[in-house]
């Protein structure tokens, strides 16, 4: 029997609205990627490190709760082993995290000493979010370390991630980490300190800030990341982007200017909220879990679903493919394929197609009140296309 994910969650929005709040805020996520964090040829920058730790140790002894997602275990790792850049193949990449993994670690446990914080290492993996036990586990686990006055950092486990698996950049991972412990911030730092409107080497202009994706419409955002990282500024806005629409504001800006955000002022680009404050469940639904199958709808269905207010029944479906049981994630689609929702489903698969254009009333009386319930509940489901 599949458990469901069982957590201490609030959709209380975030109480930081504008730059000014965040000196007010209570847990605030900061990632920070391996270009602010490295050397030209590749190592840790003791420096750089040493800089950002001495401004989340402040912020963390003034009483606000850090949670770092933080790059550069790849990066710290090829110094060690002779090698100058990054390497593309998959093995080598995680032989390079496994190496530098303990080495960037071990930095920051010795800098944040000096501020009397105590660190835990948290690695994750997409499986790990994919899977709702491993979800809730990760939530009281970061929750426990924050209870007891410690400082997680975390990072992907590049050591056992594959390509299939990976989340691809951090500053994703930063994002869901932010909703999962219920943050009211995020701060995406990166050798870029905001948001520009082009090329910021041809004069483009800094974005203050996105109040919706119609802001960023015609902006020609860098896709690519340094030659040590993955990510890049679109992989930052889509991860700010992801935290605006789960009621968590976000910012945009380089690792130079984390005590200016820390301070509450203008600098970067500012993602203002577009959405209330989700549970943890609904943000594993949509982002993380893997559909086993896809039920279409009819039109009829559709509008009603994308309202975010109805419940799917059997009614409203045309036809169902892939190989589910009661308790598995389906996506729910018109009839040209378009994805309009994603949730949990209360029948197997084989059941049904028997039941496809019947009302609820219908099936509890030929085939008993079993079938009175609707095939996707609206708790269980999550809207990803608005009509």
């Amino acid at each position: 029997m599949k458990q469901r994910l069982r957590m201490k969650e609030t959709r209380k929005p975030s109480a930081v609205r504008e730059r000014s709040d965040i000196t007010r805020a209570g847990r605030i996520v900061v990632k920070v990627g391996s270009s602010s964090l490295t050397t030209v040829d590749g190592g840790v920058s003791q420096d750089a490190l040493k800089a950002l730790v001495d401004t989340l140790g402040r912020a963390r002894a003034a009483g606000t709760e850090i949670i770092l997602v933080s790059s550069g275990a790849v990066a710290a790792g090829l110094s060690p082993m002779g090698i100058q850049r990054r390497p593309r193949d998959l093995a080598t990449q995680q032989a390079a995290a496994a190496v530098g993994q303990g080495h960037l670690v071990a930095q920051y446990v010795d800098e944040f000493a000096k501020h009397g914080v105590t660190v835990g290492q948290v690695l994750l993996t997409a499986e790990d979010l994919n899977r709702r036990e491993q979800y809730g586990n990760a939530f009281n686990t970061l929750n426990r370390l924050l209870d007891l006055g410690v400082l997680p950092i975390i990072n992907e486990h590049d050591t056992v991630a594959t390509h299939e698996i990976r989340f691809g950049d951090n500053d994703r991972l930063a994002a869901l980490v932010a909703d999962l412990v219920k943050a009211e911030a995020l701060v995406l730092l990166s050798d870029v300190d905001a948001v520009y409107d082009g090329p910021p080497q041809k004069g483009a202009k800094r974005i203050s800030r996105v109040d919706s994706p119609a802001d960023l419409d015609g902006v020609e955002i860098g896709g690519t990341g340094s030659g040590i990282g993955t990510g890049g500024m679109a992989t930052k806005v889509r991860a700010a982007t992801m935290a605006a629409e789960s009621g968590i504001p976000a910012l945009v800006t380089s690792a130079a200017n984390v005590g200016r955000v820390l301070s509450g002022e203008d600098v970067g680009t500012w993602f203002s909220t577009r959405g209330v404050r989700r549970s943890a469940r609904m943000l594993w639904l949509e982002h993380l879990a893997d559909p086993d199958g896809r039920v279409v709808l009819d039109s009829g269905a559709v509008k009603a679903i994308a309202t975010g207010k109805k419940s799917l029944l059997p009614a409203g479906i045309t036809s169902v493919s892939g190989d589910f049981n009661a308790g598995d994630v389906v996506d729910l689609t018109d009839k040209r394929g378009r994805i309009i929702a994603r949730g949990i489903v209360n029948y197997d698969n084989d059941e049904l197609p028997a039941m496809i254009g019947k009302t609820t009333r219908e099936l509890s009386k030929k085939q008993g009140k079993r079938y009175a319930r609707s095939v996707v509940h609206v708790d269980d489901m999550v809207v990803v296309r608005r009509r």
